[in-house]
């Protein structure tokens, strides 16, 4: 069944949600805005992928005895401690209509854009880490660790975000988005690491240094204002870029503040410190 939503809104956009009877959706915590009241809502810690939609409908006694909910027990946990790990919520919240077709509106947390993304089991999508509003509960949610040197040089912090699944996931960002395919660009394409959010599995995610360590490659680190690394997108799939980056609206805010410690540079000498 699919997911019948609708995304309101321009300078900040909310999903609002019909559900059927019996269909269930799910978000990160503190995504959730309003529901009817034929709408019920449970607060879990487990996502679908790990065990945590069945977890209530086949209690015990279909799930193999103590075996099987001591295994659903350490799914849950190892699912739970990988989204602390990545500075993910450690909890979902999923809400069922009850009675008759329910509403449910859902929001990301920063002025920008969402988009709905509809998986057909063929292949997963990847999205940037707070990126996740909601999702039917047919789609699962997991965390995928990046390679050492990309997580360190990325925006990303180690992790994406995983959907696989059938159904509709919703994602939200900073700003506008702009799709892309990199194989309308000769096969690659490479942006700023924060301007990233979500791409389809088959496209290669990695992180190449600015220029060379020489005169023009220092320059364009220190007074480019992209630091010293640049997000490379590869293959023939779709890309999801943000025209707001989460950096550049904190700086804007501190100098707006009178706390601006970017300095008159940019690039490798701007700092988030307090």
């Amino acid at each position: 069944m699919t997911l019948q939503q609708e995304i309101v809104g321009n300078a900040m956009q909310m999903a609002v949600v019909s559900l059927q009877p019996g269909q269930t959706v799910y978000c990160e915590a503190g995504k959730f805005l309003f529901k009817t009241t034929n709408v019920t809502m449970e607060t879990r810690l487990g996502g679908p992928s790990g065990g945590g939609a069945q977890q209530s409908q086949s209690g015990g006694s279909g799930s193999g005895g103590m075996g099987g909910l001591l295994r659903q027990a350490m799914g849950t946990a190892m699912q739970a401690g990988q989204r602390v790990m990545a500075g993910e919520s450690l909890a979902f919240q999923y809400f069922t209509t009850r009675g008759g077709e329910g509403t449910v509106g859902f929001a990301g947390v920063l002025p920008g854009e969402m988009r709905a993304l509809e998986l057909d089991g063929t292949r997963a999508w990847f999205a940037e880490k707070d990126a996740f509003v909601a999702a039917e509960s047919t789609v699962d949610f997991g965390i995928a660790f990046q390679g050492g040197r990309t997580g360190r040089s990325g925006g990303e912090g180690f992790v994406l975000e995983k959907f696989t699944g059938r159904g509709t996931v919703i994602i939200a960002g900073a700003g506008n988005f702009i799709d892309l395919n990199p194989a309308d660009f000769g096969g690659r394409i490479e942006v700023d690491t924060g301007c990233v959010v979500a791409f389809e599995e088959g496209i290669q995610y990695g992180v190449q240094r600015v220029g060379g360590l020489n005169r023009q490659g220092l320059m364009n680190a220190v007074f480019g204002g992209e630091g010293l690394s640049l997000a490379t997108l590869e293959g023939n799939g779709r890309v999801i870029l943000q025209f707001l980056t989460i950096e550049s609206l904190a700086n804007a805010l501190r100098k707006a503040q009178g706390g601006d410690k970017q300095g008159p540079t940019g690039g490798l000498f701007s700092t988030n410190a307090q």
